[in-house]
């Protein structure tokens, strides 16, 4: 297996986190036990082993990783390589059989962004991938937001639910945050917001992946999105254009 260290190119980097999307797959094809783990709430058993499957890779080649589901793992120190990941984000979706759950990969050393991929798992055919100054792609095509300026005008994706119709031309509530926010990085969403709070591992890899791709990056109160603690939680938010994102952002304060 390849030795990841903080002088690997973001290509080699990339190909792991691939490799480790992989493993969580062969995981989540064959899964038949859809039932809660019982260690925590809305946590499903198949949550622990695609976590497991990811982590073989990951400390196989020399990560340290903070997981939604086994938190801080690894050699942790000033030049780790680390790895933020959800194996499986969305697992109400994926038990229910829609076809909207991922797995979500960011890897990331002291100077910020090196790679990042989102894995759609219902059939292991879309991929996210993103480079720091690489630029970003889907399934190998690289992609660009739309041009929407006007929130009348604008389809948003959101997580939780506005105390007031924003404005908003239409609105979209997916249920999986990774997948929702590369949906913005593409141009098929004109942006998205979060009306709560997630942890990082929800939301790391795709702002990577919008940013990359052209999308503006907010958070609603100003905080550092890039966190590595495990009970940090942040409101993360996208758009295609500058005045849009400080529409999103105005709805979010007001809610």
């Amino acid at each position: 297996m390849t030795k990841l260290t903080t002088a690997s190119s973001n290509d080699d980097i990339l190909r792991v986190l691939h490799e480790v999307a992989d493993a969580a797959y062969g995981v989540l094809s064959s899964n038949t036990d859809w039932g809660l783990s019982g260690k925590r709430p809305t946590q499903y058993s198949v949550d622990l082993r695609a976590d497991a499957a990811a982590l073989e890779v990951l400390h196989g080649a020399g990560c340290a990783v903070l997981s939604e589901e086994s938190g801080r793992t690894g050699d942790w120190n000033d030049d780790s390589l680390i790895v933020v990941m959800d194996p499986l984000d969305g697992s109400t979706n994926a038990s229910r059989r829609v076809p909207w759950y991922a797995t979500a990969l960011a890897a990331i050393d002291s100077s910020g962004h090196r790679a990042s991929l989102v894995a759609n798992q219902f059939t292991n055919t879309d991929r996210w991938t993103a480079t720091m100054g690489g630029g970003a792609f889907h399934n190998g095509v690289r992609i660009s937001p739309s041009n929407c300026d006007q929130l009348s005008d604008a389809v948003i994706g959101i997580s939780g639910v506005p105390k007031k119709h924003p404005g908003w031309a239409q609105f979209r509530a997916l249920g999986a945050a990774a997948l929702d926010l590369c949906l913005v990085a593409q141009g098929t969403l004109d942006g998205w917001v979060d009306m709560a709070s997630h942890g990082v591992w929800d939301y790391l890899a795709s702002v990577h992946i919008c940013a990359e791709a052209g999308a503006v990056v907010g958070e609603v109160h100003g905080r550092e999105l890039i966190v590595t603690e495990h009970s940090e939680r942040r409101s993360p938010m996208v758009a295609a254009t500058p005045r849009l994102l400080a529409a999103l952002g105005n709805i979010r304060k007001e809610a």
